[in-house]
């Protein structure tokens, strides 16, 4: 690790500071106003870890999932990404806030016009599928949904633009149909064998290593017990850490762009350290049509440049950090630019509403919270923190950090010995919830104690919640999830 190499005290630490910049509750759901408006851009989490599948530990697998709460009996169009929008992950791999490299996915819907002879009439059915479906784009599927990705080397709108191609040819992908049920994926294996045909390896340019991606509904991961959280916190915030509570996410699925990268196709130089975050834009124009053409998608008209407006790197913070009149600019803005943002991190209101929710619970007192700047900024020294770092808001990932197999893997992540899990990146099992909770209302304060070598900036008596143990009462563990790419698990069926 050289440089990035830490004692154990300094590691958590590190944890605990880095769950500051994700603040409880729930995830980037319907998180901005613009955003209620237009669910298909709307991208709710980021994961970024080493690849603990066996055999991959020389890459990096990144989860961006889009399209949040999807109940999934959601036809007959089930889920599908927006044609008009572009969707990317954004890599940082020299700490200066700037994408330096971009993967860029564009969708294309195309109907089949399946048809049935109707009293002498052929007639196109409503359906999106006239039977069951096996293999990638069956007779039986009617609407066939297909992407393409480029990958830009430098601004993402200026760089050097390059298209991904599968390893035996072709530029363009599949996207499986969402589940739409058992009866629909009859066959053997059901619908994650049909899924697991739409896994592909693709060559990069300027990279000797292929990599994998894929596209598809997966069942929601994130894990949280959102309902009462809402409603005031009303929950018991000291009660059992597992079980406590239901996860009211349990029963909703997510559409998932999954990326798996050779870890030396990503970084820079002799920096282990690589920053992410994920974006959604859309055209500034659009233009709706009072008599739609056939065919899908052809009420809106849609030109002009591209305007992001969606956002999200580390898990929470636009949800509850920005403050309600900001939420739509934070969406737009880029990680180079969050200097803007920076009294919601120096004077943060989430302490002081738990304390107002439960007065025996008294929030830090140290202002600004200048040990929340380092954190949510420019990542943690000894973990996370790029060699040379410009302050800017994204998931960091420490490369030089060997990946932890899912039966060892701890939900606390760094705080809990585990060094491979968030902060240092995110794993779809982190428990980013109970860390944030907790580190919210001054944990940071009380175990780093009064001397701290690392000048937090806050002792134990700043805190005097700190050494509470927050919780939610909603866990999981790895092993919950897939131990392969892309580790989320199959999406629930429609007919549930």
């Amino acid at each position: 690790m050289g440089k990035h190499r830490a004692p154990a005290l300094a590691l958590l630490t590190a944890a605990v500071l880095a769950a500051v910049c994700a603040p409880a509750f729930a995830s980037s759901h319907r998180e901005a106003p613009f955003i209620t408006n237009a669910p298909k851009v709307d991208s709710t989490d980021l994961y970024m870890f080493r690849s603990y599948e066996a055999g991959r530990a020389g890459f990096v697998t990144t989860i961006a999932n889009f399209i949040p709460f999807q109940d999934p009996q959601g036809g007959p169009n089930f889920y599908q990404f927006d044609p008009n929008a572009l969707y990317e992950i954004h890599y940082d791999n020299n700490g200066d806030g700037k994408e330096d490299i971009t993967f860029q996915f564009r969708f294309t819907n195309t109907p089949k016009k399946t048809a049935l002879m109707v009293g002498g009439k052929s007639m196109t059915i409503p359906l999106i599928n006239s039977g069951p479906i096996a293999g990638v784009n069956p007779a039986a599927l009617n609407v066939r949904e297909t992407f393409t990705v480029d990958i830009v080397r430098g601004d993402r709108r200026t760089g050097t633009r390059t298209r991904l191609a599968a390893s035996g040819g072709g530029t363009s992908f599949d996207k499986p149909v969402d589940n739409i049920g058992e009866k629909s994926f009859g066959g053997a294996g059901g619908y994650e064998t049909y899924a697991n045909q739409h896994v592909y390896n693709v060559t990069i340019p300027g990279c000797s290593t292929a990599g994998r991606v894929f596209v598809g509904q997966r069942k929601e991961p994130f894990y949280i017990a959102v309902g009462k959280i809402f409603d005031l916190v009303n929950l018991n915030p000291l009660g059992a850490e597992a079980g406590g509570n239901k996860n009211d996410l349990e029963a909703k699925n997510v559409s998932s762009i999954a990326l798996e990268l050779p870890i030396s196709c990503m970084v820079a130089g002799s920096d282990p350290v690589i920053g992410a975050f994920a974006t959604a834009s859309m055209r500034q124009g659009r233009l709706l049509s009072p008599t739609p053409a056939n065919g899908l998608n052809t009420a809106p008209k849609e030109g002009g440049p591209w305007t992001q407006v969606s956002r999200v790197g580390m898990p929470l913070v636009n949800e509850v950090v920005i403050g309600m009149e900001d939420k739509d600019r934070f969406n737009a803005s880029r990680p180079k630019d969050d200097a803007q943002f920076l009294n919601y991190v120096t004077n943060p209101t989430l302490p002081a509403l738990i304390e107002t929710l439960f007065p025996a619970a008294k929030a830090p007192t140290n202002f600004p919270r200048t040990d929340l700047v380092t954190v949510f900024l420019k990542g943690i020294a000894g973990v996370n923190q790029p060699l040379a770092v410009t302050p800017s808001e994204m998931l960091r990932l420490n490369t030089s950090i060997a990946p932890v197999a899912a039966a060892a893997q701890n939900p606390l992540g760094v705080a809990a010995g585990d060094n491979a899990g968030f902060p240092n990146g995110r794993r779809p099992a982190d428990d980013v919830v109970d860390l944030s909770l907790r580190v919210s209302m001054g944990a940071l304060c009380v175990l780093t104690g009064a001397a701290d070598a690392l000048k937090v900036g806050c002792k134990p008596s700043d805190a005097p919640a700190g050494a509470l143990m927050l919780t939610d009462g909603v866990r999981k563990d790895a092993t919950t999830f897939k131990t392969v790419f892309p580790y989320l698990n199959t999406p629930l069926p429609g007919n549930n």
